[in-house]
């Protein structure tokens, strides 16, 4: 459904109004951002008691206890213990934290440790003012989908195709049930980016590439949450906070890269990326979670002046503000476990999952030598307890002591999972129909095929259950249902379905359902360089083109968590339904393609939220809001009313210019890893992200910068650093066996001093020897290649099943060199007869 008129005009006005006063010449941030001096565009009247019970906590608190306040801890490095010393203001439970480091424990499980966690802060008040409830947080992004048993909603790609704000009111209010039944009071939800370039590998978790569509969702999911702030179901049992992310920019970064730079002017960033800020706001939202993301080149979580002289000061936000998962570090200067910078760019609370001790020791350091000033602690501490006040966490007993909390059986109760299928229903978007090949008839003899037709973790995507959401199986989904089990159960009597992965069959079937795309990944690991389906890999077009071989009608049903090129593949087949990640309930795929459900007729309604590329290369956003390389366009979608026109046979030309073509072994080229491989710069026990043109890591040891020819990086020689290349664990046993090599492109500008070992890093164990590279580093000046086997490092006892880090480089001593390539080459002549020395 759409908004009403009177709504949507005061959205837009909302909107202008807010980009103009914000980008306004001469506006400068407000004295005091407590709703007091000029006016800020969103502010609310502040409730007097509420600021008064929060002034008589705060003006009694010790210093020790407000910077505690300003940091969240993580499960998996923090115990409740903790808590009688640390009085830490949050607590989180990360993408592969569980109770016991168990990501499959049971809901009991979770609910034991939330009531620990909450009576452990209230334990050892201090004098003077009453105890502060810690607030728990978990990602709750697509139904509580950490826990096993719930219901697992479909992804926001999926949902933003619905067009229906009073469906994600609805799911904000199930997710919220089922999340607060484990004790858990906040959701890091919504996420209300606007994904540009959808080879960003977090695009599954933006509703749209438009920003009016952005603004409609965000309110209704805050309200589904929280229920309506001033109302008498605010945050009343079976609600929790919400928290709008990622501020600001996150889905606009150049080339799609996770955690990469927005490069728009102001008024761009805040017209597209900033409109869900201001309807989620208005509706109620009292927390912002800031952005990895640079803004031309200003990391969000230094900079002031979004986050402070606009987000506070200028839009009347009086919430607080949450770090992402040690995003901090990546701000120049900053390390994981130290960065004032952000605090006084206006972070108030800090996400530091395992480095939260160090952090507090530092941070509180700051305060007692100025580098904080006291005030910019108070405004973050009030900021803090206001939210807790104004939540009703002072009033909250511990969560096995509240109404509803410990009730289990609403984890996947019936009317959540016909609330998921509705909406996985209204989600898919029916993109060619020849033939009438849709609807299925209930009492056909149907092939099922295709690697994920059977796969209920394939159907949910990344952030289920664990963070990539890459290992899960059926069983995890008790309650779930496949694709294949929803058509199965949907046939009629005389009617058979036949489950084959790759097409075979025992009776020639009446139609083939073909269910194929994307398996699971979360941030940065699902990165890609280009659009085109699984490139390189064709198995899927071939089923395809076997089953139009022998004359069987197939219907293709697409999983992706983004629209990708599949011309080859909507060629192919006679009918092609774009499913995105639906979630749990496969049955509501079911439902459209037979075209009826519980004896009632149901048509195709989605329609697509984004551009669907007509090259494997992103739409492109003109200045006057057209849309460039769209094969279809936003809002279309075919019905069984309206089949649309006769489809067209269309290009198998991938369209990829030649600056973006890359071989399958290539691991880095054009000065960035090809995606979805990241670079880390390391030393000591910790490592950072390398986002920005410039970088450091974590205690300055490697400095990254940029080079005309490639990535420089540089070594100081005080202690060891490394700079790695890292991405989702790969078996490269076979590769070994067959001969392949990495191969490196460099040149050098300071040689070594010392020796320098290219290693080979695993996700558990020990991944091979180091190899010490040193000697072919003593040329300066030349591009030079390094070839080394990968048998060089498989040494007895070493395992290459689990290889995240193909390629290492570490020294002690001083290094300076520019790096071209990194690939990973077939078996040929080395430059090496022999290996490195290894080095134990």
């Amino acid at each position: 459904m759409t908004l009403e008129p009177n709504v949507s005009s005061t959205l837009a006005a909302i909107s202008l109004s807010f980009l103009a006063f914000i980008v306004a010449p001469g506006c400068t941030a407000t004295a005091s951002v407590t709703g007091h001096g000029a006016p800020a565009l969103l502010a609310r009247p502040l409730d007097e008691a509420t600021e008064q019970f929060v002034s008589s906590i705060l003006s009694n608190m010790t210093l020790e206890e407000k910077i505690a306040q300003m940091i969240q801890g993580d499960i998996a490095s923090v115990q409740p213990e903790d808590l009688a010393t640390y009085k830490l203001g949050s607590i989180l439970a990360g993408g592969g934290a569980a109770p016991g480091g168990n990501v499959r424990s049971k809901p009991q499980a979770w609910l034991d440790l939330t009531d620990r966690f909450y009576r452990a802060s209230l334990a050892a008040p201090a004098k003077g003012h009453p105890p502060i409830p810690v607030v728990f947080g978990i990602d709750a992004v697509h139904g509580d989908a950490k826990l096993i048993g719930a219901t697992v909603f479909p992804h926001n790609v999926g949902l933003g195709a619905a067009h229906d704000a009073g469906l994600m009111r609805e799911i904000g209010k199930a997710t919220a049930e089922e999340v607060s039944a484990a004790g858990i009071d906040w959701t890091f939800a919504p996420t209300v980016a606007v994904a540009r370039d959808v080879r960003w590998g977090r695009s599954y978790e933006s509703y749209s590439e438009s920003p009016e569509l952005v603004a409609e969702y965000a309110p209704a999911m805050v309200e589904g949450l929280q229920g309506m702030l001033g109302g008498k179901d605010f945050m009343t049992p079976g609600h929790t906070l919400s928290s709008v992310k990622h501020f600001l920019g996150d889905g606009g970064t150049h080339d799609g890269r996770d955690q990469g730079d927005t490069r728009v002017s102001e008024s761009e960033l805040l017209s597209v990326h900033g409109a869900g800020y201001v309807s989620a706001l208005k509706a109620g939202a009292l927390i912002v979670m800031a952005s990895y993301n640079s803004w031309n080149g200003v990391k969000m979580h230094a900079n002031h002046h979004l986050l402070t002289d606009v987000l506070k000061g200028r839009l009347g936000f009086e919430g607080f503000v949450v770090g992402d998962w040690n995003a901090h570090e990546q701000v120049p200067g900053c390390s994981k476990e130290d960065c004032p910078a952000a605090i006084l760019a206006g972070l108030d609370m800090l996400m530091a999952p395992d480095s939260w001790k160090k952090l507090y020791e530092n941070t509180l350091a700051a305060a007692h030598s100025g580098a904080i000033p006291a005030a910019r602690i108070d405004d973050a501490v009030r900021r803090i307890l206001r939210v807790k006040a104004i939540a009703g966490m002072f009033q909250r007993p511990p969560p096995k002591e509240r109404r509803n909390v410990g009730d289990f059986s609403v984890l996947g109760s019936g009317a959540h999972r016909a609330l998921a299928r509705r909406a996985v229903r209204e989600s898919l978007v029916l993109m060619k129909n020849s033939g009438h090949t849709l609807p299925l008839d209930t009492h056909a003899h149907l092939l099922v095929c295709g690697g994920l037709a059977d796969d209920i973790g394939a159907q949910a995507g990344g952030w289920t259950i664990d963070w990539q959401g890459d290992h899960n199986h059926n069983e995890d989904f008790p309650g779930g249902t496949s694709i294949y089990a929803g058509i199965k159960a949907a046939l009629a009597a005389g009617g058979s379905a036949e489950l084959s992965r790759d097409g075979s069959y025992k009776v020639k079937p009446d139609a083939a359902v073909v269910v194929f795309g994307e398996r699971p990944y979360a941030e940065f690991e699902g990165d890609l360089e280009t659009l085109e389906y699984s490139p390189g890999d064709k198995r899927d077009l071939a089923l395809f083109k076997k089953l139009r071989a022998a004359k069987i009608p197939t219907v293709a049903v697409f999983l992706s968590g983004r629209p990708r090129w599949v011309n080859p593949e909507l060629n192919a087949a006679d009918a092609f339904v774009a499913a995105w990640l639906p979630g749990s309930e496969g049955e509501g795929v079911a439902d459209v393609l037979f075209g009826s459900a519980a004896g009632k007729p149901v048509d195709f309604t989605g329609r697509l939220s984004f551009s669907w590329p007509a090259t494997a290369m992103p739409v492109l956003f003109a200045a006057d809001g057209s849309v460039k390389n769209a094969l279809y366009p936003r809002d279309f979608g075919l019905s069984y009313r309206d089949p649309g026109a006769p489809f067209v046979k269309l290009s198998e030309d991938p369209g990829v210019p030649k600056q973006w073509e890359v071989s399958a072994s290539s691991l880095f080229a054009r000065s960035h890893p090809i995606a979805p491989w990241s670079l880390f710069l390391a030393d000591g026990a910790d490592q950072v992200h390398l986002t920005l043109e410039d970088q450091a890591s974590p205690h300055g040891i490697v400095t990254a910068g940029m080079d005309e020819a490639g990535r420089q990086f540089a070594w100081n020689g005080a202690s060891a650093g490394s700079v790695r290349l890292s991405g989702r664990a790969s078996d490269l046993t076979a590769a070994a066996a067959r001969g392949e090599s990495i191969e490196v492109r460099y040149r050098v500008t300071q040689i070594p001093d010392r020796t320098v070992l290219l290693k080979l890093l695993c996700t558990e164990g020990k991944c091979g020897t180091a190899l010490d590279v040193a000697a072919s580093l003593r040329e300066p000046g030349e591009w030079r290649t390094l070839s080394v086997p990968l048998s060089c490092f498989a040494v007895p006892g070493s395992d290459l099943r689990e290889v995240e880090v193909p390629f290492a480089l570490e020294t002690d001593g001083h290094l300076r060199l520019t790096i071209a390539d990194i690939d990973l080459e077939p078996a040929r002549e080395h430059a090496y007869r022999s290996c490195p020395p290894a080095i134990d």
